[in-house]
Order: C-alpha cells, then sequence, then structure tokens
C-alpha cells in the first residue's frame, strides 16, 4: 500500500450510486491537504472531477458530474469521500485519489504524476 489507497469502486447499473473512499495510510496524513479525485477512461484523458479543501470551506466539481457528485472528509478516519449519483454509463473510469501537498483546491486541476502522492485506482463500471 501506498501513501494514499482509494476503494469503493463497483459494478451498478445506471441511476444508481456509489461512495469511494481515499484513506491515507501512516505515516502520512491528508488531512492537511487538499485531496482531488480524477478519473480516467480507456483511451480518454484524465478529467479532474472533484477537490476539497484542507479545512473543507472549498470544493470544486466538474461540469460533468455537478449536482451529481459530492465530496467529504472525516479526519478521524483519514479519509475523503466522493459520494456519486444518479450514475450513467459515461462516468465509467479508474477513479483515483491524489494530493500535491497544497491546502487548497485548483479548479480543474491534475496533480503532477512524478510528484504527487497518487493512489492505485478504483474501477467504477456503470451498465445495465
Amino acid at each position: 500500500q501506498g501513501p494514499l489507497v482509494e476503494s469503493g469502486g463497483d459494478l451498478v447499473q445506471p441511476g444508481g450510486s456509489l461512495r469511494l473512499s481515499c484513506t491515507s495510510t501512516a505515516p502520512f496524513d491528508l488531512q492537511h491537504w487538499a485531496i482531488y479525485w480524477i478519473r480516467q477512461a480507456p483511451g480518454q484523458e484524465r478529467e479532474a472531477v472533484a477537490c476539497i479543501s484542507s479545512n473543507d470551506k472549498y470544493t470544486y466539481f466538474a461540469d460533468s458530474v455537478q449536482g451529481r457528485f459530492t465530496i467529504s472528509r472525516d479526519n478521524a478516519q483519514k479519509t475523503v469521500y466522493l459520494h456519486m449519483h444518479s450514475l450513467e454509463p459515461e462516468d465509467t473510469a479508474v477513479y483515483y485519489c491524489a494530493t500535491d501537498f497544497v491546502p487548497a483546491c485548483a479548479s480543474n486541476h491534475i496533480p503532477d504524476s512524478k510528484s504527487a502522492f497518487w493512489g492505485q485506482g478504483t474501477q467504477v463500471t456503470v451498465s445495465s
């Protein structure tokens, strides 16, 4: 396991819901940092889906998921959640969490693949 671990991905029907988790492992602690969710489907560009700031005061959502996804943080559990509702086939992708060690979110931002912490990803498949 690396510093960040995603879980919760599954096969769901259109219109369904999932909750993804991003948990930090000691000695790394994600509570100090903005956490991003990024997704990538095969053959597609990476897409910044959501972000939550270290103090929970700011969140960002991509236009493609606005109104359907929410994000939350539980520092006691060292976990950031992505709550996904009204899922569509277009949401099918591998979902990653990442941080580049900045407390604040930046809109439409993807942390650098080399310098940031990324999890291993969790597969979300939306299909009937």
